[in-house]
């Protein structure tokens, strides 16, 4: 048990070390690697939250990336320009401009995804599989379609045009948008994100580690296998359906005020359906309801188009194929076909949770002790 436990700090303080190190060795190969693994993190948070709402709960939700597009939203009004050029009251109030700090903007963010976690939650609490995910689903277009319209007659989001200008993160007095020399390294921008994203990752596997295993994630999983049983078992089934959005929404809102930051800039387009239906994507591929294998599907399916994309430019498709090939639609084909090829493969997922319920097998009985020969006589 000890050597056994000393293998396990020693995997666990490897592995660390090598995340630690691993932003460090890529940026010598280019800002691009180390830009990839940021967009990872991002949506690894994302595929958490979602995992509480689909793998804990069993609540297909297909409008995610409307909390996602929340949290981004409210951070890019805080922060940005926008508010101030389209309200003189607010200008003549903040005459520098409003600066929120991006710590303060995640607790505000994640509130406000919280709200509206619970206000899609709300009108679900009666519906079920396809029916829930066609709900979700319109609410995610509704909100992508309200961000992209509310620059008139007041404009408050700019419209399709998007948001610029957004504030860096800044840290114990760094600008994160700035590279910086830290004990003889260069840090880049995005080496110092990656670090942030890492440590928000880092926390969020623990917070989901703790919800799993409290009387709210029992009460979670007992809903996804069984909601009648749930009911009449004493657990308030509204109430923890509406705990699960709100929850899972909260991830959703933490992660788009981290993307409004680390991009400068967010537009209606990053907050597609394409966006919701690639989170699912992430949970259902590594494996619904478990912790480690839903960030390995989210670090797979983001970080695998971008390397694509850099291997069709390298290759440059194209011109060699006169233009009959094109890299784009090569690069979402390959990712499509691999995909099926998983999910055919390993219907569970990549790695899946370990499976419950099973009949344990009964431990061996000792052999009755037999009877004195004497006694067997006398029996007879």
């Amino acid at each position: 048990m000890t050597n056994g436990r000393s293998r396990h700090i020693a995997l666990v303080i490897a592995g660390a070390l090598a995340l630690l190190l691993l932003p460090l060795v890529a940026q010598y190969a280019g800002n691009f690697w180390v830009r990839i693994l940021d967009i990872a993190l991002l949506y690894v948070l994302l595929a958490l939250g979602l995992n509480i709402v689909v793998g804990y709960a069993g609540l297909l939700d297909l409008g995610y990336v409307a909390f996602y597009a929340v949290g981004a939203y409210t951070f890019g009004l805080m922060a940005s320009p926008q508010l101030i050029d389209s309200f003189p009251a607010i200008k003549s109030l903040f005459p520098g401009g409003l600066h929120v700090p991006v710590w303060g903007a995640i607790f505000i963010g994640a509130g406000v995804a919280a709200i509206a976690g619970a206000l899609l939650g709300a009108p679900t609490l009666k519906l079920r599989g396809d029916y829930l995910a066609i709900v979700t689903l319109g609410f995610g277009e509704i909100i992508r379609v309200f961000i992209n319209n509310l620059d008139a007659p007041i404009n408050i989001t700019n419209g399709p045009k998007g948001i610029s200008q957004i504030d860096s993160m800044k840290l114990f007095g760094f600008d994160l948008g700035r590279p910086h020399t830290v004990l003889g390294y260069d840090l880049s921008s995005v080496t110092q994100y990656y670090f942030v994203l890492l440590l928000l990752v880092v926390a969020s596997i623990l917070v989901c580690y703790r919800l799993e295993r409290s009387r709210i994630g029992r009460a979670w999983m007992a809903i996804r296998e069984d909601e009648i049983a749930a009911k009449a078992m004493g657990i308030n089934t509204r109430n923890m359906k509406l705990l699960a959005f709100g929850m899972g929404a909260t991830f959703g809102g933490v992660s788009g005020v981290m993307f409004s930051t680390f991009q400068s800039f967010i537009s209606p387009e990053s907050f597609s359906l394409q966006e919701s239906v690639m989170i699912v994507a992430m949970v259902v591929l590594g494996g619904i309801g478990h912790i480690p294998g839903v960030v390995l599907g989210a670090l797979l399916l983001a970080a695998l188009p971008e390397v694509l994309r850099w291997v069709s430019g390298e290759l440059d498709l194209q011109r060699v194929t006169g233009g009959r090939l094109d890299a784009a639609i090569l690069r979402q084909l390959l990712i499509a076909l691999a995909m099926i090829g998983i999910m055919l493969a390993r219907p569970r997922g990549l790695w899946p949770s370990p499976e419950h319920g099973k009949a344990a097998p009964s431990p061996a009985l000792p052999p009755a002790p037999r009877k004195p020969a004497a006694a067997r006589q006398g029996a007879r």
